[in-house]
């Protein structure tokens, strides 16, 4: 019972919570994000939205995401799953990282020209260090999970990792002034 009325809650606050789209234009119109780079010809195009304490995406994988037939390619989901833990510290605490390391589950198929919903949460955060958890479900059925761990670099060390200068969209996400 208790942990039914703990769901309730929880989906309440989902109800209740505004629905905020973020910015695709972000990183500016040249942005060739395989993940979210709204012109990208061969990417996802993800778009994202703030609900509350998550970042929120839809995508349906077409046939030409499949791994197995009918089903989406896993290195495909893993790649939605990060760019989705990606964003929720965009959308949560208007900052940028770069991907440290990741644990993810495969929990049920995901099949394709079927509607993905990916929530991502901010589970911990110690230092520079960031940890989302991202759920992408299907049919309202957990498939995928993953707890993805991102390092915020300062511009310098933003720039080391890029091995160049920092974009210039992308300065005001790395927590200090321009």
């Amino acid at each position: 019972m208790w942990l039914d009325a703990r769901a309730r809650r929880r989906d309440n606050a989902r109800m209740d919570a505004p629905v905020l789209p973020l910015d695709q234009e972000t990183f500016g119109p040249d942005n060739a994000c395989f993940g979210c780079g709204p012109r990208n010809p061969i990417g996802l195009r993800l778009a994202f939205t703030r609900e509350g304490d998550a970042v929120v995406t839809r995508f349906t994988p077409a046939p030409i995401h499949q791994g197995p037939p009918g089903i989406f390619h896993g290195g495909l989901q893993t790649a939605l799953a990060d760019d989705l833990a990606a964003w929720t510290i965009i959308g949560l605490r208007g900052r940028m990282g770069f991907t440290s390391s990741m644990s993810v589950r495969f929990v049920r198929p995901v099949r394709v020209g079927v509607e993905v919903v990916g929530r991502g949460r901010i589970v911990d955060e110690v230092g520079r260090l960031l940890t989302v958890k991202t759920v992408l479900e299907q049919n309202g059925r957990a498939a995928y999970t993953a707890r993805i761990v991102y390092a915020l670099p300062d511009r310098r060390t933003a720039e080391k990792i890029l091995d160049g200068p920092l974009p210039d969209r992308w300065g005001r996400f790395t927590g200090e002034e321009e």
